[in-house]
Parts: C-alpha cells; structure tokens; sequence
C-alpha cells in the first residue's frame, strides 16, 4: 500500500507565518519536504494539523517552491531591523 503525500499550500497561510518561519523558507528554497520541527512550527501558527506525514514532515508542492522563490525575489521576507551608525562618536 502506497501512502499518500502530504502537503500544505504555503501561499495560502503565508500571512500567518511569523517572519522567522517565512525566513527559514526563504533561506531555504530548495526544501522539498518541510523538515518536521519547521512542520511543527508552521502547523501551530496556522491552526493545520492534517498536513503532516508519518514521519512528521510536509512537503512543499511545485507551486509552494515557485512562491517562495518569488518572495525572495521581491525581498517581503527581509524583516531585520535596520542599523544606523552615527557619524561622530558619542561624548563620554
């Protein structure tokens, strides 16, 4: 008996990702299975449960990676706070 593949649709629930989890998908865009702690990760932040395999992966469909290709393109998932640097050194 063949077991049936187990996916989530990543640009549906985008929005409710933290900007750590987009983050991690991002940095790691040839991810085809959702290794199972980032599994665990995006099921609680989006409220899905069925979307995990036995072995407590997802995996990520062609149109999934095609987006995430494309929000790193775009740079949405760019959420470090900017640094600024004074000029002159501060007075003591």
């Amino acid at each position: 008996m063949k077991a049936a593949l187990i996916v989530v649709h990543i640009k549906e629930f985008w929005d409710q990702l933290s900007p750590d989890t987009q983050q991690w998908l991002i940095k790691n865009p040839g991810t085809m299975i959702v290794p199972r702690t980032v599994t665990a990760i995006i099921n609680g932040e989006t409220g899905e449960s069925d979307t995990v395999d036995a072995h407590g992966g997802t995996a990520l469909t062609d149109e999934d990676r095609h987006f995430i290709h494309e929000q790193a393109r775009l740079g949405v998932a760019s959420f470090e706070e900017p640094k600024f640097f004074d000029s002159v050194s501060p007075k003591d």
